[in-house]
């Protein structure tokens, strides 16, 4: 039997009709429905809360994540990360049915609590909710109590839990809800008047990248300076292929946490994943409290190391200075490549303003700049960074909006590249432009996880990344036989 055969469609639409709206979707016409509509999303970059939850949970030593909700949910976190990193996720879930839905989800929760602790013997497990025990109305907080009652785990047994409802903010909001429930748990009672660790509490925020990371962790070693990183998923998303089979691989050592409610400074570089946790830290934590962008481009690169420098009575170090005159020295030799070059935007709030940081430091136009979940101090600091730059100019910001949106803008006033996940990938297609694929999740590609965005270092692979492509593409297209070799 033939495919044609195989398949009879309910309607039947002619080829004709197919062609005209094929074509209308690419028109300002079209373009002003699509910005009209309001019920529907269309391919958001974003993710749900519990995913952000669950990579924070990675982040830490010897720590299960458990969902509390669907099987079908945790897959879906799991596989995400799978695919992204190309390594294990492992994480457990208490498996609501049809009967949790209806008489809550304690059994659930305390059957699996207690099978989670026996088998994988987790040194603690992290608690975030799915979609259905938040529409029923759960209460983890009496759950838990009665599970630590009924001796399913120890009482004094690290138990972190955050509400991360699927059906509102992102994944950096759900982040941001359990690393600020695991610091709670930890700290409890290990704040003590006039100790001093020393140390740097660095937050990275919701970073998929674990090269980046690593850069953190290399700077801070430039420096000399002893530091704790919450929470470091480096080792756990990025670990050796020997043979052995680690269920709990890297993390940061829960004894560093507990302690870094003592550090001599607590310093986020990711302000919009982190914004909950930071504001608790404030009040509770010891020390200095700093918040700066994420360190894209040489600007804010030159902001973290100063800021450091400042903290900790420490000169920049000579190898980070010959760092910076590397990557200088690198945009000089490439900015032609880029300048005035337009781009769209898309992603998490921290990542973007990095990305429009870098553009227009390279002279290159942030052109549609598309954020999902974010909120008018994102949109006010964005567009700070375009009023500050002649290379700003014309450049527009759309918050709330989705890849169907940025699709018609690709048609309709199009843009040189695009910046993003892997989810941009068809509207890139159609508008014939290439995606860098700098966010999260990438699924298309390999290995871009481990090459850091952040730094002097980030600053030149992202160079190096763009206008390898553009010369590339020229090179591909050139009618003329005999170009010129030297681009």
């Amino acid at each position: 039997m033939t495919a044609e055969a195989a398949v009879k469609y309910v309607t039947e639409i002619p080829e004709e009709e197919v062609k005209r709206v094929s074509a209308w979707i690419n028109t300002e016409e079209y373009k002003e429905k699509n910005f009209a509509r309001q019920a529907l999303v269309i391919n958001p970059p974003h993710a749900c809360q519990p995913l952000g939850a669950e990579l924070a949970a990675h982040g830490f030593e010897g720590t299960l994540p458990f969902v509390h909700g669907s099987q079908g949910c945790a897959s879906y976190y799991r596989s995400t990360f799978n695919r992204h990193f190309r390594e294990p996720a492992p994480a457990v879930s208490d498996s609501m049915t049809e009967d949790g839905a209806v008489f809550g989800g304690q059994n659930n929760l305390h059957e699996a609590l207690e099978n989670a602790y026996t088998i994988y013997q987790p040194k603690m497990m992290a608690v975030f909710t799915s979609c259905m025990p938040e529409v029923i109305g759960d209460d983890l907080t009496a759950f838990i109590k009665n599970a630590r009652n009924k001796g399913i785990v120890p009482q004094d047994y690290p138990l972190p839990y955050a509400n991360t409802p699927s059906f509102n903010g992102s994944h950096v909001h759900g982040y941001d809800a359990m690393l600020l429930s695991i610091l709670q748990t930890l700290t409890e009672g290990k704040k003590v008047e006039g100790r001093c660790t020393g140390k740097l509490n660095l937050i990275p925020g919701f970073d998929c990248n674990t090269g980046n990371y690593r850069e953190y962790k290399r700077i801070l070693k430039e420096f000399g300076i002893p530091y704790t990183l919450l929470a470091d998923i480096s080792d756990t998303f990025d670990s050796p292929l020997d043979g052995t089979y680690r269920p709990y691989p890297g993390g940061t050592k829960l004894e560093d946490a507990a302690d870094s409610i003592n550090g001599k400074a607590t310093l986020t570089v990711a302000p919009f994943s982190s914004a909950k946790t930071f504001t608790w830290i404030k009040d509770n934590y010891s020390g200095t409290h700093v918040s700066l962008p994420t360190p894209f481009g040489v600007a804010k690169t030159d902001a973290l190391l100063l800021k450091l420098s400042e903290l900790f009575g420490k000169p920049v170090p000579e190898s980070l200075k010959a760092e910076r005159g590397y990557a200088v020295d690198a945009m000089t030799d490439a900015h032609q490549y880029i300048h005035g070059k337009k781009f769209a935007l898309y992603g998490d709030p921290d990542y973007l303003i990095g990305y429009v940081s870098f553009l227009l430091e390279m002279g290159a136009k942030p052109y549609h700049i598309l954020c999902s979940k974010g909120n008018k101090k994102v949109e006010k600091e964005l567009q700070a960074l375009l009023d500050a730059s002649p290379d700003g100019k014309g450049c527009k910001i759309y918050m709330g909006k989705d890849l169907w949106h940025m699709r018609s803008l690709l048609m309709t006033d199009p843009v040189d590249a695009m910046i993003g996940d892997t989810h941009g990938k068809f509207a890139a297609r159609d508008a014939g432009i290439p995606l860098f694929r700098f966010g999260f999740p990438v699924f298309d590609r390999v290995n871009l996880h481990r090459s850091p965005l952040i730094g002097y270092q980030g600053a030149i692979n992202m160079l190096t990344a763009i206008c390898n492509k553009f010369i590339e593409i020229r090179d591909e297209t050139c009618e003329d036989r005999h170009f010129e070799m030297m681009r």
